[in-house]
């Protein structure tokens, strides 16, 4: 029972049936008043037409109670619809004067139209009475038997009943049908849930059609495709994080080590302090940027996107390294016209492009040339910086954006392997992408953004 009370699937069979009894009631009342009710407006409208006929016919008699009498005798016996007449003349002194009534509802404070029981030729039927009082004081009493209609209201009554009572059972069976449907959508999601929540996160909610329950299952696997993709990268962190940390973490404690095995002299102590703040300063910078990579990938800084002149940032990050590629012997270029507005972090997109220039600095190497570009690509803004080096293979480019990879020839430079990995967060966070392509020669290293709305 408590099931039930709590259960939205019984809630909505519970409305569901609700309604459907509502709807009966109304189509049944509808069709009631359509025949009922127009018999009985008919029926009316024939006995007061009736009534009006025949003082009609007698008002220039000149004995009018004797003529009014005789017209009524004549109606009862003419073989028109006297199965169903009723007419009567109750005196002052409340005899019947004329008629085939045996007997009347009292005519002291009666309606002009009334339904009552009558005797008629001697036999009781239900009846539908028009009383006009007369001059003198007597009532004329002109009415028609409703034993043919009380039939027809009675099979009317039995048929909608019937028919309500098919209804009443298609809407139950409908409604559990219904509830049945829902709870069995809802047990795929449920089960689903139960398994991933035991630890298989390659579990998904199967999709079947187009409805509200395919589009939510649809958005709960893609939810889920995120979760696992950002599991897989903290498990991949973790791992790096555990091999990367240990050798400079050994080397800080080798030499340490050897500066307390031999004579501990100043210069000797000195020369290990340096190298250990040297190694823990590498080490502090490479959580700086791993957390740089998981707060672009948590989107906690979208808040604090504004409208930015992309061409603006780009000028300013190239102006800053013309004097550093100078001094490593490389030409670099900077096309980037402004009024190409996105809407963004100019911190986090400064920073993208400074690593993608850090990049092409460090790997195309001395002679090379780099060109740094802002503009349309598509219906989208970008940012592009070309360079002529050795580029990256095609079999490599799809790994090298994640953390801690770095491609075979460049182990000997320094490095973390983690400066594509944040400008692929970035550009994520951002609704755009990072897109590597063959420079023929070099490689061409492309963030796609979203343009900012007008």
């Amino acid at each position: 029972m408590i099931k039930l009370r709590t259960s939205i699937a019984a809630k909505l069979v519970l409305g569901y049936g609700l309604l459907g009894i509502a709807s009966i009631v109304a189509v049944s009342a509808v069709f009631y008043s359509g025949t009922i009710g127009v018999i009985d407006q008919n029926i009316d409208g024939k006995i007061m037409a009736q009534s009006d006929r025949l003082l009609d016919n007698i008002a220039a008699a000149k004995n009018g109670r004797k003529a009014l009498a005789q017209e009524v005798q004549r109606l009862l016996s003419d073989g028109v619809d006297s199965d169903r007449e009723i007419f009567g003349i109750v005196g002052a002194d409340g005899t019947s004067v004329a008629g085939n009534l045996g007997s009347w509802p009292a005519l002291g404070d009666a309606p002009d139209m009334l339904t009552a029981q009558v005797l008629r030729n001697g036999r009781s039927a239900p009846a539908r009475l028009y009383l006009r009082a007369l001059n003198g004081g007597d009532t004329l009493i002109v009415g028609r038997d409703l034993s043919e209609e009380e039939a027809v209201r009675e099979v009317i009554w039995r048929a909608l009943a019937a028919g309500a009572c098919v209804s009443l059972m298609l809407t139950i069976a409908g409604a559990l049908l219904f509830r049945r449907s829902i709870e069995a959508r809802l047990g795929e999601i449920r089960r689903t849930a139960a398994r991933i929540e035991e630890g298989d996160l390659s579990l998904r909610i199967p999709v079947s059609g187009s409805d509200e329950f395919a589009l939510l299952n649809r958005d709960i696997n893609r939810m889920l495709d995120r979760i696992e993709l950002l599991m897989d990268g903290i498990r991949h962190v973790s791992n790096a994080i555990a091999h990367d940390l240990r050798t400079p973490l050994s080397r800080i404690r080798g030499r340490l080590d050897d500066a307390l095995r031999h004579e501990m002299t100043v210069p000797r102590l000195s020369g290990a302090a340096h190298d250990a703040i040297d190694d823990i300063d590498d080490l502090i910078r490479l959580f700086e940027r791993l957390l740089q990579i998981a707060e672009a990938e948590s989107g906690v800084r979208g808040r604090l996107f504004e409208r930015l002149d992309l061409g603006r940032v780009v000028a300013d990050i190239g102006e800053m390294y013309e004097a550093i590629a100078e001094d490593s012997g490389i030409a670099l270029t900077v096309d980037a016209p402004t009024s190409l507005y996105v809407d963004g972090d100019r911190n986090l997109l400064a920073s993208a492009v400074a690593s993608l220039l850090d990049n092409a600095i460090k790997y195309a190497g001395p002679g090379a040339t780099i060109h740094v570009r802002a503009g349309l690509h598509g219906d989208q803004a970008a940012i592009s910086v070309h360079d002529n080096g050795p580029g990256i293979p095609e079999a490599e480019r799809a790994k090298v954006t994640q953390r801690f990879y770095r491609v075979d020839q460049s182990r000997h430079l320094p490095g973390n392997g983690l400066g594509l990995s944040i400008v692929s967060a970035t550009a994520t966070s951002h609704g755009g992408a990072l897109v590597l392509e063959d420079g023929a020669p070099g490689l061409i290293a492309r963030i796609v953004l979203p343009l900012a709305p007008a």
